[in-house]
């Protein structure tokens, strides 16, 4: 599967057909909740995420399958781009102030991400839901998320600062239901017992 996505992506960036570059207005709004400057950008595509935040002052680490996309992020200030294939590679944990993951969907990864967030890390997640209103269809239903997923998955380990489904346009156009999380890794934090030892 992991060589499959390598072609359809390196091919998609090689045409560079009305691939967005202005960063969502999730990460705008929410990136600056990080308690630090380090920040991941999984499956950064050509990199529209890692470069605004290489802009306000983060360290990025960008991810992705595709060399093409990669080889665009290469030489920029403040962003390190490298190719992974998700299948196998394992993110280093309590690395992260902030992980951004937008329409990419690895259930396998949930537990990874929050792994890879120091206490207090921030998440940010937006992605598309499986939705009877939704005029395109993706390539693989298993990369839309259920309805009340994210928050069942990560209530647990996380606080969460934001989450909500809505429908919306793809770059394309089509209308989709997306759902779209701000989630604060637990712990670090002094307890209040720790507080009146």
């Amino acid at each position: 599967m992991a060589q499959e996505d390598k072609v359809r992506w390196d091919e998609k960036y090689t045409k560079k057909t009305k691939i967005p570059e202005e960063p969502i207005d999730l990460v705008r709004e929410y990136a600056q909740l990080a308690p630090g400057k380090k920040a991941l950008d999984l499956a950064c595509g050509m990199g529209r995420h890692s470069k605004y935040l290489a802009s306000e002052g983060f360290e990025v680490d960008a991810l992705d399958i595709s060399s093409v996309a990669i080889s665009h992020l290469q030489g920029f200030e403040h962003i390190t781009a490298k190719e992974v294939d998700f299948d196998s590679y394992t993110l280093p944990k309590e690395t992260y102030d902030l992980i951004v993951c937008v329409y990419f969907l690895k259930r396998s990864l949930f537990a990874q991400m929050i792994d890879a967030l120091k206490p207090n890390g921030i998440l940010l997640m937006e992605t598309f839901l499986h939705d009877p209103a939704n005029e395109r269809e993706p390539s693989n239903p298993a990369f839309l998320l259920n309805e009340g997923e994210l928050e069942a998955y990560f209530d647990d380990r996380c606080e969460l600062l934001h989450i909500t489904e809505f429908l919306d346009s793809d770059y394309m156009g089509y209308k989709t239901m997306k759902t779209q999380m701000v989630a604060r890794k637990k712990g670090g934090g002094m307890s209040d017992e720790d507080f009146w030892a």
